[in-house]
């Protein structure tokens, strides 16, 4: 008879097809909405399209991704995600600037999660500014 062993609790991110819903809130297919930014083939068009779609990149552990919209000024060397963690749900409170007319803009977000089954959220304003005639990343302030 083989032998079970237990497994790390949460190791796997949740599987998102194109066809599934997009976890970054809005009511479009993953392949439709950020999926198409983190594959490459289009860039987000606003600073907001590009933290819905770094959300949803945390959502389906797409590391790559983030740091490619990371400003080359504050990117860390890499991205780890904690397997005890799973995003649940974005919600953006807030935006100033960041649309095509703009080099900068913020979003403020809260976004949930849960850690080890327990809930919680992080509520941050983040700043993007363009770089090389992309949206990036560049720094974050905790609002709470």
């Amino acid at each position: 008879m083989p032998r079970r062993t237990s497994r790390p609790r949460g190791t796997a991110a949740p599987r998102i097809t194109p066809a599934s819903p997009c976890p970054c809130g809005l009511p479009a297919a993953y392949g439709e909405c950020c999926g198409r930014f983190h594959s490459g083939s289009a860039a987000a068009p606003t600073c907001e399209a590009l933290m819905r779609s770094r959300y949803a990149a945390f959502v389906v552990q797409d590391a790559a991704y983030l740091l490619r919209t990371w400003h080359p000024e504050t990117r860390p060397p890499g991205v780890e995600f904690d397997p005890s963690m799973r995003w649940v749900g974005l919600d953006i409170l807030d935006t100033t600037e960041g649309s095509a007319f703009h080099s900068a803009g913020t979003v403020t977000f809260r976004a949930h999660y849960t850690d080890d089954g327990r809930p919680d959220s992080l509520h941050e304003k983040s700043r993007f500014v363009r770089h090389e005639g992309a949206w990036v990343y560049a720094t974050a302030a905790f609002v709470d």
